[in-house]
């Protein structure tokens, strides 16, 4: 690798834990928690505690190849490096479409807050027009290099945490049902529903794979990373079982059908109208649309270094691999993933796409625990049979996703394996000459 496209080191234990949670909070809790409640009931709060489990047990394997091959990547370097070439495009591929609809999920979900946050009007933007708007300001923010980004990120990650804090507070203190009472019947639909419903929750968790992602320009990697990470998944956690148990709470237990009732509403706002609580819908408002923001520029972020490290290996275009004059940024890669996710948006489904990148992330996790797994030596510092766990974990989950779904991930992968031997080709060809 050449040292001309390296990137400078620039975050901390903080920065790197901002950016996670910045990854996670935004679709994680303002829309995802709404899907996986109206597939299993109260008993999401079991699915997000159980997909807890198993992103902890994919975070520790994640660390472990942070630690021991500190580059940007992700789960495509991993993969590349500890199993082989094959295995780390299927890994960054996947990668890239979960992403990308998970960034097309995050626009979307910040266009229906925006638009919940004011009255109807005839002058207001659709949906889709207010996502790709969004999608451009969020791209060029990401272009000006990760400094100036984090610095944004953080501000968003506060005030989505302060509101969700200020949403749990008030809940707690408002007039509801008792706890057993709408935790009663615990369980809506059946067992496949329920696994179903884990196997959404689990991608809820995904954004600490950003830090990874980012592991070419953390401080310190095998000190910063692996606390970092651990943060990011505690503190979601403990934020997504409150903030579930807070709306089942406060619609008796009748969360999913609350939200079947107005399924065209931003689930929170509505839990919070129905609960009428004091001044929360406006800070609600606020908190969704920047956790929205915060999860779309760390998507771009961490696309565009996965991007970096396929052109590098010549799974992508060479010209995706070029940085600013300062080296803080690969900003043909950050324009070719807003074109990318511009392109999603504009027809995008929010739950068909939260399903798709379900599918994707179940599936790239799964590799990055077999190459955890390749690790050896004084190199290891986990349990093999952590990643174990989590690479049967995965698999399993993945089952109970709908077949349509993995048919279309299937015909995608084939279209992915299809430009990368063009670009192998285009390769060699340019090398012969």
């Amino acid at each position: 690798m050449s040292s001309a496209i390296k990137l400078h080191r620039q975050l901390g234990v903080w920065g790197a834990a901002m950016m996670g949670l910045g990854s996670i909070l935004g679709t994680g809790v303002f829309v995802s928690l709404a899907i996986v409640a109206d597939i299993t009931g109260p008993s999401v709060i079991l699915a997000c505690a159980i997909a807890a489990v198993l992103a902890a047990c994919n975070a520790m394997s994640t660390v472990q190849l942070s630690v021991s091959h500190p580059v940007s990547g992700g789960a495509y370097e991993y993969a590349s490096r500890y199993l082989n070439a094959r295995l780390g495009f299927v890994a960054g591929w996947l990668f890239l479409l979960a992403k990308v609809a998970s960034a097309a999920t995050a626009a979307l979900g910040f266009a229906t807050y925006f638009r919940a946050g004011f009255s109807a009007t005839s002058a207001m933007p659709s949906v889709t027009v207010i996502a790709l708007i969004t999608v451009l300001i969020m791209t060029a923010v990401a272009a000006f290099g990760l400094k100036q980004a984090n610095v944004v990120n953080i501000a968003m990650v506060l005030i989505t945490i302060g509101s969700l804090i200020l949403f749990v507070i008030t809940g707690f203190q408002t007039n509801h049902a008792p706890i057993i009472t709408s935790l009663t019947p615990f369980f809506s639909g059946t067992i496949k529903e329920f696994l179903y419903g884990v196997a959404l929750a689990f991608v809820a968790y995904a954004g600490y794979g950003r830090i990874a992602t980012l592991g070419e320009e953390v401080r310190y990697p095998k000190e910063t990373i692996p606390k970092a990470i651990g943060l990011t998944v505690v503190i979601s956690a403990v934020l997504y079982i409150t903030v579930s148990l807070v709306a089942i709470m406060l619609t008796g237990g009748e969360f999913h059908a609350v939200l079947a009732e107005n399924p065209t509403v931003a689930p929170l706002i509505h839990v919070a109208q129905v609960a009428q609580l004091p001044f929360s819908r406006s800070i609600l408002v606020f908190g969704a649309m920047t956790a929205m923001l915060g999860v779309l520029l760390n998507l771009i972020l961490g696309l565009s270094r996965t991007i970096l490290a396929m052109g590098r290996r010549g799974d992508m275009p060479r010209i995706l691999t070029r940085l600013n004059a300062n080296r803080t940024t690969p900003y043909m890669a950050v324009l070719f993933v807003g074109v990318l996710i511009l392109a999603i948006t504009s027809a995008g489904d929010l739950k068909l796409a939260w399903t798709f990148s379900a599918l994707n992330v179940l599936v790239y996790y799964s590799i990055t625990n077999l190459a955890a797994l390749k690790i050896k030596g004084s190199e290891r510092f986990i349990s093999p049979w952590v990643s174990r766990f989590g690479f049967v974990g995965c698999l399993f989950l993945s089952v109970w996703i709908d077949s349509d779904v993995w048919i279309l991930g299937s015909v995608l992968l084939g279209v992915g394996f299809m430009i990368r031997w063009v670009m192998r080709v285009s390769n060699r060809g340019l090398k012969t000459e």
